[in-house]
């Protein structure tokens, strides 16, 4: 067990750190625990230096959110597999042991997610990853187990392990070796939508994701960033564009693209219809945003093998459209 690297990315979540640590340490026997600090202001590695003197302490020079804060803080950890780990997740005995057996049982599998739960309803999925990744063709992403807003109550559907395309920032296991040759994740990210961006870039070079219903752990979710706020909704619109640019194989790219940005901009409206401008508002800085970066994520893309990365052309056909609100139902 001792291969495993537990690394919580920290920023003022004294409480958070409270609440949760206790499962961590108490359920991860043999891992080496880490919290890497995004330069607090209050008292959170005070706490851990206090009461938790055997979890080793990393502090980075400033907030450098959740992307560049893994990357340069994963500089100084050297287990062979990183499990970064929100401040506000609850891990359950044995969490980790199914995740390894998967990982010592295929040398291709390089990123693994767990069974994530919402740990204000533990009967039902969470939002942030629920029973395992897709994207549609146009890289809009979907879970088994939530499509957009609609959240399916864990019934032992999804307790089995399979192959995924993303796994949850959430709750996310992967090889060192694998997140040093592809550079991490994207620091231009900050937040939202990286670890999509990171599993595509290992997809692309035929690495596995896989989801391990056997491990289960709960997410609050939020707590750091809540979807009311307009800064939510404009990292992960300008991010989505990003990652397509950088991935989706170039004979579709610019199709592609050109469909997502209609569709954005029709998203961006009901955003204004629905009371909210200032989602709106973030949608058109989104783009801004995004034609500023194309070139620079237009120079990141590698070699791109002609792959097909979605399961379904169009989630938001299938779910405003034809209303469908479950996985299973999505996919047949």
């Amino acid at each position: 067990m001792n291969k495993i690297a537990i690394v919580i990315l920290n920023w003022n979540g004294r409480k958070l750190l409270e609440q949760f640590i206790p499962s961590i340490v108490q359920f991860s026997e043999g891992a080496t625990i880490y919290v890497a600090d995004n330069a607090s202001t209050d008292d959170s590695v005070a706490f851990i230096q206090t009461n938790y003197p055997q979890i080793k302490i990393i502090q980075n020079k400033d907030n450098f959110g959740f992307a560049k804060g893994y990357n340069e803080a994963l500089k100084e950890v050297e287990e062979e597999i990183y499990a970064l780990v929100n401040s506000d997740i609850e891990v359950t005995e044995n969490w980790l042991q199914p995740i390894l057996d998967i990982f010592e049982s295929d040398a291709k599998v390089a990123i693994i997610q767990p069974k994530i739960l919402d740990f204000k309803d533990k009967t039902r999925f969470e939002y942030a990853g629920a029973g395992g990744g897709f994207i549609d063709k146009y890289g809009y992403p979907f879970c088994r187990g939530r499509i957009f807003d609609s959240i399916e109550t864990d019934n032992g559907q999804y307790d089995d392990t399979c192959e995924i395309f993303w796994a949850s920032g959430a709750c996310f296991f992967i090889r060192k070796e694998v997140y040093r040759k592809l550079n991490g994740f994207d620091d231009h990210f900050f937040a939202h939508q990286e670890e999509i961006d990171l599993c595509w870039r290992a997809f692309n070079t035929n690495w596995l994701a896989m989801y391990c219903g056997n491990s289960t752990v709960y997410h609050v979710g939020g707590a750091t960033l809540h979807v009311s706020n307009p800064n939510k909704t404009y990292l992960n619109f300008r991010n989505s564009l990003l990652m397509l640019v950088k991935n989706v194989p170039k004979n579709k790219m610019f199709t592609v693209l050109f469909v997502r940005l209609i569709l954005d901009g029709i998203a961006g409206f009901q955003f204004l219809f629905k009371g909210k401008p200032g989602h709106f508002w973030a949608v058109l800085r989104a783009h801004f945003s995004f034609y500023f970066l194309f070139r620079s994520a237009l120079q990141k893309r590698i070699k791109i093998e002609q792959k097909k990365y979605y399961k379904i052309n169009s989630i938001v056909y299938g779910y405003f459209v034809k209303k469908i609100k479950l996985y299973k139902e999505l996919i047949n």
